[in-house]
């Protein structure tokens, strides 16, 4: 597995991003999501964004001032979340991650991502050829 922020990881990230399937939002609307990690360690990226367009998603590093959405949590939070250790709905609850922006649009995405998780249940990598649980 790829280090997490590392040029390798976003190119996996972004592979399952695109098998994930179409990204439920209405309309022709493009949506940013920052995430920014308050003490990433040094030559690490501080930032990455999700930009929703035409209902596929792209991970990308670095932030983007034209962000609809900002999350803030920690690096080992974020590394957390995103290798499913953590449930991001929990996280939320427990005040793990902050948000500042629109967080009605962010919450059907949050439950998109995290079943386009390779450990969640229902992702295509998880399943034998008749569909169930391996």
């Amino acid at each position: 597995m790829a280090d997490f922020l590392s040029d390798s990881w976003f190119e996996g990230l972004n592979e399952i991003l695109a098998a994930a399937g179409p990204v439920p939002v209405e309309g022709d609307v493009v949506f940013r999501i920052v995430i920014e990690l308050s003490d990433a360690p040094s030559g690490a990226p501080h930032a990455l964004t999700f930009t929703i367009r035409d209902r596929e998603a792209v991970a990308e590093p670095g932030d983007n001032l034209l962000a609809d959405t900002l999350l803030r949590l920690t690096y080992a939070d974020a590394r957390s979340l995103f290798r499913g250790d953590i449930d991001s709905a929990g996280a939320l609850r427990e005040g793990r991650i902050k948000v500042r922006g629109n967080i009605n649009a962010l919450v059907p995405l949050l439950e998109w991502m995290q079943n386009a998780h390779p450990l969640a249940s229902g992702h295509p990598s998880n399943l034998d050829t008749t569909g169930n649980q391996e």
